[in-house]
């Protein structure tokens, strides 16, 4: 089940920084590192094929020289799943019992004592707004597609294209508290969690999977597959349970494929994984939450089951192509308005930008 591990491609990402934690204590917001023009290149000397997106640093974008210039090409699908093709269903999964006790603000949503700087309640703003407001960054997506001829550059108004999540793509949250979450989970504990959470929620078919993605979000101080470690320098990535070259091996499910993304605590990073990209002072202390979590959502809707989907000759997806390319501009990340508030985001590969060209784009017309 699934693809060859020579098939699938290795993405990292070198993480650097003071803990938010550390941040807040003297008062300051560490200096943001220099922007990169370029995406670290993903496959040279790593060994976890696993890793699909990988968001680099700033400074491992900063000492590579590879070029944003091939398109994106279809991968002929995994298990005949290409890309999302309905409207995304998110499920938010907060893992462990250090995330403390369990709230509910104002606006409705979850709070957790053990989430020192709120990453919690942004990620639900950001999915909740995810289709509203009439945003067309989620349009950038919507021109991929699958159930077309392996290497395609582009899709037929025909085929089934990547759906636009319409007033919203939060489906779901559950505070998983049963027991403390890992130290450091294997890929296989992160694709059990979120089997686990499609059974929590009911969905208990391969059909009410189709279109979802379970974001397995761990608390601060851990160590999801080495993140935070000299052995797992990345932000977050993005696979399915069926991958076979999980560490800890695939995750057998009775409820068909599940799409899953490792979510560590972003922040425990700070400015390496992109606190205060787009805003200054305290306005952009989340910055690198909503940048990266946006990543692997753009690229889970256009590589459901990786590498099935849309991919570069390099392996890059479509967010991968445009991580820390500056700010502002076409392409730039800047701010996005929902109707959940006003969120950094970064933008993502169009292989019709610029008459076919190709070039990251922070909005696109929803294609229907």
């Amino acid at each position: 089940m699934g693809m060859s591990p020579t098939s699938r491609r290795t993405r990292t990402r070198a993480l650097t920084g003071l803990s938010a934690l550390a941040l807040a204590a003297t008062g300051f917001a560490a200096a943001p590192a220099a922007q990169a023009d370029q995406p670290v290149n993903e496959t040279a000397g790593h060994t976890h094929p696993y890793r699909h997106g990988v968001v680099p640093t700033k400074e491992a974008g900063a000492a590579t020289t590879g070029k944003r210039t091939a398109n994106l090409k279809y991968g002929g699908g995994v298990d005949g799943i290409g890309v999302t093709t309905g409207a995304p269903k998110v499920y938010l999964i907060f893992w462990g019992s250090q995330w403390g006790t369990q709230g509910t603000d104002a606006n409705g949503y979850t709070t957790l004592s053990g989430d020192p700087v709120g990453e919690a309640v942004r990620a639900q703003q950001l999915f909740k707004g995810l289709g509203t407001n009439g945003e067309t960054w989620s349009g950038v997506m919507t021109q991929y597609c699958e159930g077309v001829a392996t290497g395609s550059t582009s899709c037929p108004s025909t085929a089934a294209h990547v759906g636009y999540p319409t007033g919203g793509a939060l489906a779901g949250v559950w505070v998983d508290s049963s027991a403390a979450a890992p130290g450091q989970a294997t890929g296989n504990q992160l694709a059990t969690e979120a089997v686990k959470a499609a059974g929590h929620f009911g969905n208990t078919t391969a059909a009410s999977n189709r279109n979802v993605q379970y974001v397995v979000l761990s608390p601060t101080g851990t160590h999801p597959d080495g993140f935070n470690t000299s052995s797992g320098n990345f932000c977050a990535w993005h696979d399915w349970n069926g991958d076979t070259t999980l560490s800890g091996g695939a995750a057998p499910s009775p409820y068909g494929d599940l799409a899953f993304t490792n979510d560590p605590y972003v922040t425990d990073m700070g400015t390496s994984c992109g606190q205060n990209y787009v805003n200054s002072g305290s306005a952009g202390l989340l910055d690198g939450v909503t940048m990266v979590y946006g990543h692997e959502y753009s690229e889970t809707v256009t590589d459901q089951n990786p590498a099935g989907g849309w991919t570069d000759s390099t392996g890059y997806e479509n967010a991968d192509k445009c991580a820390w390319k500056g700010t502002g501009g076409v392409g730039g990340s800047q701010n996005v308005a929902f109707a959940t508030g006003s969120f950094a985001m970064q933008g993502t590969w169009a292989n019709d930008y610029n008459g076919g060209a190709g070039g990251c784009e922070i909005s696109h017309p929803i294609v229907p």
